[in-house]
């Protein structure tokens, strides 16, 4: 598929690498842009070619939020209309984290509101020093949460923090969101994508059965009532991978001392 918000590349196998491509606008997201993020999340998601995706930004921005000239058209809408168009937006954002594939944000520059959306997203976050995040919503007489912040940020970085940085919009380095734990690292600008690439190839050296099973468990636990319903969980995943020709594969690998040939069966 071609897009017109964003640039499409595979610079790996297993890997797409897709960069927010409004440079001259810090990739302020448009309404096709967030039509594209759910086109975007499909293809991956229906590939089975396709282990990772990597969202990054080009020029010097992850991405500024929505685009100021349609944020204003928001006023101008009926409650109905802003209310579908509310919908669309969160749901192509929050669509990142509900892939069946891992998302990895190389967050390349200032992520704002709907762009710090799409960065909590990601199961991965990895920040060059040019990193800056803010809650941009509030900052526009919009609420602090909006395309799944409210939820998301505080998962991260525990519940004060979330209220401290999206009652008031300010920014946070990429030093403190490493300290914080809303960044799992922190690189040199020359060096995010090579990490990025590196995570990614990490993770397609795994099964494709057991890479998704993972990412579901890890979400669906996060908010389990209690330890014994989390086990059972992952108790039924293992019993589903321990029967597939990945395993066997994974286990003929190892003792021949070579790299496994995965088929996600």
């Amino acid at each position: 598929m071609t897009y017109n918000t964003m640039l499409v590349e595979r610079p790996q196998e297993g890997v797409v690498v897709a960069s927010l491509n409004r440079p001259e606008r810090l990739n302020a997201i448009t309404f096709e842009m967030f039509d594209e993020f759910i086109a975007l999340q499909q293809e991956v998601d229906d590939d089975p070619s396709a282990r990772v995706l990597v969202v990054t930004g080009s020029g010097r921005a992850f991405s500024a939020g929505l685009d100021l000239d349609q944020a204003a058209t928001l006023p101008d809408m009926t409650p109905m209309e802003m209310l579908a168009g509310q919908q669309t937006w969160a749901r192509s954002v929050a669509g990142f984290r509900l892939m069946r594939k891992p998302v990895i944000a190389a967050v390349n520059g200032a992520a704002a509101g709907a762009g710090m959306g799409i960065a909590l997203a990601a199961d991965i976050r990895i920040a060059s020093t040019a990193a800056r995040f803010n809650a941009a919503f509030i900052r526009i007489g919009l609420t602090g949460g909006d395309v799944g912040t409210s939820w998301l940020l505080p998962r991260l970085v525990g519940l004060g923090r979330a209220y401290e940085i999206l009652l008031t919009g300010r920014f946070v380095e990429s030093d403190e969101a490493l300290r914080i734990g809303l960044v799992t690292e922190v690189t040199e600008p020359d060096d995010l994508m090579g990490r990025a690439l590196a995570t990614a190839g990490l993770i397609c050296g795994n099964s494709p059965i057991g890479v998704e099973l993972t990412k579901s468990v890890v979400q669906l636990n996060v908010d389990a009532s209690s330890l014994e319903s989390a086990i059972a969980l992952e108790n039924r995943n293992q019993v589903l991978t321990a029967q597939t020709d990945d395993m066997r594969e994974a286990l003929a690998a190892f003792r021949e001392k070579r790299a496994p040939r995965f088929q996600g069966k």
